[in-house]
């Protein structure tokens, strides 16, 4: 194991920290790194990557990243194919993205917010997490304040913890998981700029209400402030209709913007296509941030999003119906509390499980359930600003039969 100094500076201190890296060619060289990063946490997948690496891969049962198990849809894996043979296929789009592709999805979001919804209003991302956080940098300057609820996506309290800002943490119902409107308006400030939701949500699969949504954008709107709603798994929410009806209102883009992804809808994660839709005042600006870090989303991306628009949508119901089957099988299977673990909300993807283990031993737990009963899953401590005690379980990623195995593993869990 080989240590080596690192100089971090904050403000005009110096802090001299020692970090396992690979042996450098010259011992005394240093690397000045900022505390806003070295903060961090690291990423979370690639902890349970790290875990993984340690098991026997055969009898692993993974409920961990939220990322479909089954293939990339097949019109779509052939579009693919006839992309990367084209001379045009590795250029740049436009920054705000294929014009053909916003079309598509305008009509596609138009459908199925039942509101018109104009391309002007789309900009493709390289990926869901970089719609937010473009967004984010656009419309907040370090001191600001963003309000997330409680639980948050890990990656929006990171990415606002490095750009300078501050997070807050609004409450979710205990039994509902909903988030309280009340507590929300309680705690924007003079210096509150946004306010974060994920719906259905990341970790705890929650719904939220069009009520709810509606009464966000409601205080958005009296506060001057803006409500961004990351929708990267409206295909799998669990109310049939609209998921709210923002886009119904004329004056929508002053105080809402939506974000969205391709990853979930036609199993292509690793494509890095997403949307951010909101006013064309603020495309422009976030136009400038993404020429900076991306110019602009990779283009054969581009292109398999819009072939699955085009021909692979009732692909995505019938496998949008398999993940609800899926999630039936796994309320059942926890409803038994195998192993003194509780099921306390759940949908799109995840289940959000309080373990049987002291709230303070959270990572032992994941560690333990990896070791002892081939279980991956993601430590509920990186989506809560305290560990209260909980694990995420992915059970999109599972096959039906998985499922069942799952309780069985869970319930041979020694506390």
């Amino acid at each position: 194991m080989v240590f080596h100094e690192v100089v971090v500076s904050e403000d005009s201190r110096t802090v001299v920290a020692a970090v396992r890296l690979r042996p450098l060619r010259d011992w005394r060289r240093r690397l000045r790194l900022v505390k806003r990063t070295l903060d961090q946490i690291d990423p979370p997948v690639g902890v349970v990557d790290g875990l993984r690496d340690e098991m026997p891969s055969a009898d692993l049962l993974d409920a961990a990243q939220g990322a479909p198990a089954y293939p990339t849809a097949p019109s779509i894996v052939e579009k693919v194919r006839e992309v990367a043979a084209h001379p045009d296929g590795g250029r740049y789009s436009d920054g705000r993205g294929l014009a053909s592709l916003r079309t598509a999805l305008a009509l596609d979001l138009s459908d199925d917010y039942q509101a018109h919804i104009p391309e002007e209003d789309i900009l493709i991302t390289a990926g869901s997490n970089q719609a937010f956080c473009l967004t984010a940098s656009a419309l907040a300057a370090p001191g600001d304040e963003v309000i997330l609820t409680d639980p948050f996506y890990f990656n929006h309290d990171m990415w606002v913890r490095i750009d300078g800002l501050s997070p807050v943490y609004a409450a979710t119902s205990a039994g509902t998981g909903q988030v309280v409107v009340d507590d929300v308006a309680r705690r924007i400030t003079g210096r509150t700029r946004l306010i974060v939701l994920t719906s259905p949500g990341n970790p705890t699969g929650v719904t939220a209400s069009p009520d709810v949504i509606e009464e966000l954008a409601d205080l958005a709107r009296d506060r001057d402030v803006v409500l961004v709603l990351d929708e990267t798994y409206r295909t799998f929410r669990s109310r049939p209709g609209p998921a709210h009806r923002l886009f119904q209102r004329p004056d929508w883009p002053e105080y809402f913007v939506s974000l969205h992804s391709f990853s979930k809808d036609f199993a292509m994660p690793g494509y890095r296509v997403g949307a951010l839709v909101g006013s064309p005042l603020l495309l422009d600006e976030v136009i400038k941030l993404m020429d900076c870090v991306a110019i602009c989303a990779p283009r054969i991306g581009q292109e398999a999003a819009l072939e699955g628009l085009r021909s692979a949508g009732e692909w995505r119901r019938r496998k949008a119906a398999e993940v609800a089957a899926k999630h039936d099988r796994f309320r059942n299977v926890m409803s038994e509390s195998p192993g003194g673990f509780e099921l306390r909300s759940s949908g799109g993807f995840y289940g959000w499980v309080e373990h049987p283990g002291p709230p303070s031993e959270t990572d032992s737990v994941v560690r333990r359930l990896a070791a002892e009963c081939g279980v991956l899953t993601i430590a509920g401590n990186v989506f809560t600003p305290e560990d209260r005690g909980f694990v995420r379980v992915s059970f999109a990623n599972l096959e039906l039969d998985q499922i069942d195995d799952l309780g069985e593993r869970l319930a041979g869990f020694s506390r």
